[in-house]
């Protein structure tokens, strides 16, 4: 299982079973097993029956009350968190996982409290500072969270490759940077930001390690000497330091009051601009506006993110006097290729090559109309209006608590936060009186 021979280690699971059908550790290592390939039903089955064997098994229990999570039955998983710390009162990871679970339900207070419950038992328990902060970002509370935010280690491959040292803010004057890459496009969109903060440092020489497809994109970036795209070969020594980009605002001291938004950091090059412009059209009355309704499905919440189909938002389609396009790429792209009748769409996401000419495309518009993913940082570093579709549950910590704008793109960007987990209906039918009232006062595009 290790070694991710999913198929032959569920044999062997199986023949322990058939030599020993009470070996608790063996149910508990299948459930894991069929819990990672998506036979939630079978492995929650032999997850109890390892407990019921062991009771003690604190690793079956964990898992299974997360298992219970991701499916929403969380007064099943609580309890069973609750079950295992009055049996393992000092585990970080028990009192994590509860706070996990009860921070997705909005108890951020108690679960504020089981994280650092966790971090009182074991002070070194990453999974516990990493998760207080996100409830603290989300809450604005931002000395303490960004300082919590450094308890993430995904971007270890790279720091493994990487012969010159981090970066903990020494003087920069004269020296150079390497602003590797860490988590997704629209996190690195959103960070790219702060590549003017370094060269107010005094920084030389400063570069970016990136996802390839913003690379094009990343050279408009002002005060970048640089741009390299990870699966292109480059020197781990040619650089006096290098940062992951999620750590610039920790390194800056970045507050809600001080968030670096200036408007726009990034630019579309003018020939692709002019190119969809000539596919977009620009001579008429009516609102250009782009939809992007899914994200990346390997992302943890999205699920909750990402609307189940472009069919949701067939009502805006009822609002007179607008031109949809789709930017949508990946997962639901041909959706885009047939949508309904009421809804009268242009798909541009065949000839999208990469962010690029995504930004070209928005340029061209007056509007984004866009769930939680790379489009939507994107249309706010251009300085472009972007409507937000966000979900209820585990919304993501960047947008904050109960607000409807976003202080990283003042001015700009409107949030509609689900008010209820799952049910989109009530968040697209005030998007579509929005949008309503929005064409009945806009002056027409120039």
């Amino acid at each position: 299982m290790d070694e991710g021979k999913d198929h032959k280690a569920k044999s062997v699971f199986c023949q322990a079973l058939s030599l020993s059908p009470d070996f608790a550790e063996a149910h508990a290592n299948l459930g894991l097993l069929l819990d990672r390939t998506g036979s939630f039903h079978k492995a929650e089955y032999h997850y109890r029956q390892a407990l019921a064997l062991s009771p003690r098994l604190t690793q079956a229990c964990l898992n299974l009350a997360a298992l219970l999570e991701k499916q929403k039955r969380f007064g099943e998983s609580e309890k069973l968190y609750r079950r295992l710390l009055s049996l393992s009162p000092e585990s970080p990871a028990g009192w994590s996982n509860l706070g996990v679970l009860l921070a997705g339900m909005k108890r951020e207070e108690e679960a504020e409290q089981c994280y650092r419950k966790a971090l009182g038992y074991d002070a070194c328990y990453r999974k516990a500072r990493f998760n207080l902060a996100y409830l603290l970002l989300r809450q604005g509370r931002f000395e303490e969270g960004w300082a919590c935010l450094e308890a993430r280690d995904w971007y270890a491959p790279l720091e493994r490759h990487l012969a010159c040292p981090r970066w903990q803010g020494e003087p920069l004057v004269g020296k150079s940077l390497l602003i590797g890459f860490e988590a997704g496009h629209g996190d690195m969109i959103q960070f790219c930001r702060y590549v003017s903060l370094v060269r107010q440092q005094g920084a030389e020489r400063i570069a970016m390690l990136c996802h390839p497809g913003l690379k094009a994109l990343f050279s408009s970036l002002p005060n970048l000497d640089e741009v390299i795209a990870f699966d292109e070969p480059f020197s781990n020594d040619s650089w006096d330091y290098w940062t992951p980009p999620l750590s610039l605002p920790f390194l800056f001291r970045t507050r809600l009051e001080s968030i670096p938004a200036e408007l726009p950091y990034l630019k579309a090059d003018p020939e692709r601009v002019a190119h969809w412009r000539n596919i977009i059209g620009h001579a008429s009355d009516a609102l250009r506006i782009g939809l992007a309704w899914k994200g990346n499905p390997d992302f943890e919440n999205d699920a909750e993110r990402s609307l189940p189909s472009l069919e949701t938002l067939a009502p805006l389609g009822e609002v007179e006097n607008v031109f949809f396009f789709s930017m949508q790429k990946g997962a639901g792209e041909a959706e885009a290729e047939d949508p309904s009748q009421a809804f009268s769409l242009v798909n541009l996401s065949p000839s999208i090559r990469d962010f690029a000419d995504t930004a070209a495309i928005v340029t061209n518009l007056d509007l984004v109309i866009t769930v939680d993913t790379a489009v939507a940082h994107l249309t706010g570093a251009l300085g472009r209006p972007c409507w937000v579709l966000l979900p209820d549950h585990k919304t993501d910590w960047r947008w904050l608590t109960d607000r409807d704008d976003s202080p990283w793109y003042p001015d700009i960007m409107r949030l509609f936060r689900q008010e209820q987990a799952g049910q989109w209906q009530a968040t697209v039918t005030s998007v579509q009186q929005a949008l309503q009232t929005l064409v009945g006062t806009k002056k027409p595009p120039k």
